[in-house]
């Protein structure tokens, strides 16, 4: 093949090397604008994993970047004059500079030709393409191939919020990973240092956007910018200058850093190949690492005899999720930095926590292998914090609201049964309930029970009111005698998301025949063919506020220990907060205040008649996934923040659910960060679901200061003794069991010990 290769930077050359590799008949040129030595990065971070690709791709190659490595285990926090260490996480630096250098003498002597100082005009192109089988745009994050042919491509580049720039300085520390966070007058600064030959490390100084304007970064030169960073990071530098190798751009050097995704990544006989196709952000060190992996998978690609089209679509599917992965993970990190004021007054040990878990690559479990000890006093610190004198994982730590005290931080989430008679529970509930709790949980939700019979979502939904207390008060006693799990009412209200069918006979759609009125906040039906509801007026309002006092009168007659007001997923009180369904033109309509109006008068007399000492919690939707015109999980926290401010003593945070047009982004743990801005912005415990199914998804979103309480739902109806099973699984032998389990718990644990002995 005749290939062009536009770009000489890593991707570029390793993609070269590789197509040389495994048929040296290929001629293959690769143009860069810039001379051969002229490099505007310093350091280059590649873990032991991704030199291993490396070494099994070219071992020549492999071994003379190897050769000029500097590594370090330990990653470093330092924090105004805190400063904590953790170990075990092997990562590897080298010179931008000299790593191109020996990827142009391997290409060389493969027989590739080089041309520098070679801008590629948009009619170059053109004629590259005519008169190459394939042409491969490597040519960066700005990439002119990109940009020229973006109607085939589609990108989207989406310019983060902070300001970044990259220096470098003699001051090697060459002893770890560096973070070094200072708060300046103008608010706070950092800078991720590490070394990447004998005696120069790298050097990011950012920031957020409030605290660059107010340092007038961008109006200074470069020069009296690293003069003011100097300053800034005097006490670390050690008498060090920083230094910049970018003085060809005009100004201070600083960017901010641009997310490129695209939609294709090839036409005709032209292929975008590393930053020009994705771009992972420097917090997280992978750019170079994706681009020359993807390097290897268009060579492998392109040699395995298909045509080429079906080659370069091969490449582009086998690498997109493989990048995707990758760039969730750093735009997963880019976030962190961008929120870091919420994290900036944890607990050192937290917040060192935080900054290692940011991206959710690295996992509680993955630390302890990188360090146990350190991660040992993290647990230890987590539950003293929680009052105990533990060392177990954080999930086992206890919790108190009001006085409610669970025995550890894991919670069976409100699951629908669809099993009721005429809103009365039955044996289902009460088995299923039942047998939940005597799985080690420390607290188990009940399904929402609706305050009316018109309040159902279908006909199998429960209900909570005078007549179902003894059901009710069966279960809980059952709870409170038998296990030592706590247990909560859901109470709540299906408004325009009533009179459906059960969720097997098809979720969402209105009942063949015997469909009950609705009300909600406007008169928009769930979906085309469901019943229209009746928009709300004054003595409805009234009629439903005193339905939810009943309603927690008979959750106090039956001994729940807390109770929840379900006011997200489009439910009754849901569909007021929400624009997307609220479109009244009266008091409880239009600003915020005027939507949590009637939610938060419900919720006031809620708390007003539940006993003082018992905890009442609040369930909201923090996203609707619709827009900016609908919930964003800004104005959610300013709802979080009003319930608060109410009596809320803890905030449910979920989303979505609201109308059937919302578009969500699933994932791990997907909600999370909802939890965590509410959480840390607003001072307020949280609990979360959403994805979450393993002990260590648990761990890390406790310890990382997330939530406060963990919701798993599917995981419990696979498994009812979730709880047990994770601390065998965890090598937890603390873990009490049920008095008539005993014998299980003993052969569980031996099974598990005996297992991890044969894997070690």
């Amino acid at each position: 093949m005749k290939i062009a290769v536009l770009g000489g930077g890593p991707s570029g050359l390793y993609f070269a090397i590789s197509m040389k590799l495994r048929d040296a008949a290929h001629d293959i040129t690769v143009y860069e604008r810039n001379r051969p030595d002229d490099t505007f990065g310093w350091g280059v971070v590649l873990s032991d994993e991704t030199m291993s690709n490396f070494d099994q791709n070219d071992p020549v190659s492999e071994k003379m970047i190897r050769d000029h490595f500097a590594y370090w285990d330990d990653v470093k926090v330092i924090r105004g004059d805190e400063s904590m260490v953790s170990g075990g996480h092997g990562f590897c630096g080298i010179g931008r500079k000299r790593m191109l250098q020996l990827l142009q003498e391997r290409a060389r002597d493969l027989g590739v030709t080089m041309v520098f100082e070679h801008e590629v005009s948009e009619e170059r192109l053109e004629a590259l393409r005519a008169s190459h089988d394939l042409v491969v745009a490597a040519d960066g994050l700005n990439s002119k191939t990109r940009r020229i042919h973006a109607d085939r491509f589609q990108p989207e580049i989406d310019m983060r919020t902070n300001h970044f720039v990259w220096l470098g300085t003699h001051q090697k520390f060459d002893d770890a990973f560096t973070f070094i966070f200072e708060k300046t007058e103008h608010g706070w600064i950092w800078a991720h240092a590490y070394q990447f030959d004998d005696d120069t490390a790298t050097f990011i100084v950012e920031c957020g956007p409030e605290v660059f304007e107010a340092f007038g970064f961008d109006r200074l030169s470069q020069q009296e910018s690293i003069a003011l960073c100097e300053k800034i990071f005097e006490r670390h530098l050690g008498g060090h200058a920083l230094m910049t190798n970018a003085s060809h751009i005009r100004g201070s050097a600083w960017i901010r850093f641009p997310r490129v995704t695209c939609e294709h990544w090839y036409f005709d006989n032209v292929v975008l190949l590393g930053d020009a196709s994705a771009t992972a952000h420097f917090s997280i060190g992978s750019g170079s690492k994706l681009g020359m992996e993807s390097a290897i998978a268009l060579a492998d690609a392109l040699s395995a005899g298909t045509p080429l089209s079906e080659a370069l679509q091969t490449y582009q599917d086998d690498r997109k999720l493989q990048v995707l992965r990758v760039t969730s993970a750093a735009r997963n990190s880019t976030q962190w930095f961008e929120e870091i004021e919420r994290y900036l007054d944890l607990d050192m040990m937290q917040f060192n926590y935080a900054l290692l878990t940011r991206s959710q690559r690295i996992s509680h479990e993955n630390l302890r292998l990188r360090d146990p000890d350190w991660l040992a006093s993290a647990e230890a610190w987590f539950q003293a914090r929680a009052g105990s004198n533990s060392a177990r994982s954080p999930m086992f730590a206890p919790f108190r609201l009001r006085d409610m005290e669970l025995v550890n931080r894991v919670v069976v989430s409100p699951m629908a049964q669809y099993k009721a008679k005429d809103g009365m529970p039955t044996d289902w509930h009460f088995v299923h309930y039942a047998e939940r709790a005597k799985g080690g949980a420390g607290l188990v939700f009940t399904e929402m029970l609706c305050v009316s019979e018109e309040g159902r979502i279908t006909p199998g939904c429960p209900c909570i009111g005078e007549a179902q207390v003894p059901a009710w008060s069966r279960l809980v006693d059952f709870v409170h005698e038998e296990t030592p799990a706590k247990i909560c009412a859901q109470i709540g209200h299906a408004g325009r998301k009533g009179s459906t069918r059960l969720a097997w006979d098809g979720i969402d759609q209105p009942l063949p025949e015997g469909n009950w009125p609705l009300i909600s906040a406007s008169p928009i039906p769930l979906m085309e063919g469901n019943v229209v509801p009746r928009e709300m007026d004054r003595t409805d309002m009234d009629l439903v506020r005193d339905q939810f006092v009943a309603a927690v009168r008979a959750a106090a007659a039956a001994g729940f220990d807390m109770i929840e007001m379900h006011a997200a997923h489009g439910y009754l009180l849901a569909s007021f907060l929400s624009p997307v369904t609220n479109k009244r033109r009266d008091a409880y309509g239009g600003s915020l205040e005027n939507r949590l109006r009637f939610p938060l008068e419900v919720f006031g007399a809620m708390r007003a008649e539940w006993p003082e000492a018992k905890p009442m919690t609040v369930r909201i939707s923090a996203h609707d996934w619709m827009g900016e015109d609908a919930m964003t999980p800004q104005e959610a926290v300013r709802v979080a923040a009003a319930f608060k401010a109410a009596g809320a003593d803890a905030i449910n945070v979920s989303s979505g659910q609201t109308d059937k047009a919302e578009q969500p982004v699933y994932g791990r743990m997907f909600q999370v960060p909802f939890s965590d801005r509410v959480r840390n912005e607003i001072d307020v415990p949280t609990l979360v679901a959403g994805n979450i199914y393993e002990p260590d998804h648990v761990n890390s979103i406790l310890m990382a200061g997330r939530a406060d309480l963990v919701l798993l739902a599917r995981p419990h109806l696979a498994d009812p003794y979730w709880t047990l099973h994770a601390a065998v699984d965890l090598g937890d032998t603390e873990q009490t069991w049920l008095k008539p389990y005993e014998g299980g718990r003993r052969q569980a644990n031996t099974l598990a010990e005996r297992e991890r002995a044969m894997n070690s």
